[in-house]
């Protein structure tokens, strides 16, 4: 069984999901691949692994870098953990490139193989697929909108003026 949670973030609704024990999907609410990870058959439900996403989400939306993660379990291949494992360890306030993700995973997967692993990222924000851009500097693929990618970095710090849309 899983279970879900709203968190009312200053960019819009989020949605979480839980296995009961560990967070398996965030989304802003509408976003592409909305919930394609989530049970049809599923509860809304108060669990201590939502009250720590949502401390998570409280820090990160003030400002600030969590010193912490929720539990995480996301559904995936092996591939796409991988990729998002490299996600995790950009930094707050930095950007990695499609490209340099390929490179850091020292595999035979092309820089597109990556973009679709880090485009069906469950765990939105909390693995940090917004700070990861084009190799010229492009702010493409982020499943819940370039606007939403925008604020995200711009709440980071990100210096945007070398950034663009496309």
């Amino acid at each position: 069984m899983q279970y879900t949670a709203q968190y009312a973030s200053p960019f819009g609704s989020i949605t979480l999901a839980s296995d009961g024990t560990s967070l398996v999907g965030l989304w802003f609410d509408g976003q592409k691949y909305f919930a394609a990870t989530l049970d049809d058959k599923h509860e809304q439900k108060s669990l201590p692994v939502f009250e720590e996403a949502r401390r998570w989400l409280d820090i990160y939306f003030s400002g600030n870098a969590p010193d912490f993660l929720p539990p995480l379990a996301p559904k995936a291949t092996p591939f796409r953990k991988t990729v998002w494992d490299v996600l995790l360890s950009i930094p707050y306030g930095q950007t990695m490139t499609y490209g340099e993700i390929a490179k850091t995973i020292a595999r035979e997967q092309s820089a597109h193989a990556v973009g679709g692993a880090v485009a069906h990222n469950p765990l939105s924000i909390i693995i940090p697929c917004h700070r990861v851009v084009g190799t010229n500097g492009s702010l493409t693929g982020y499943a819940g909108g370039i606007d939403k990618k925008v604020q995200l970095l711009t709440l980071e710090g990100v210096d945007m003026t070398r950034l663009f849309a496309p």
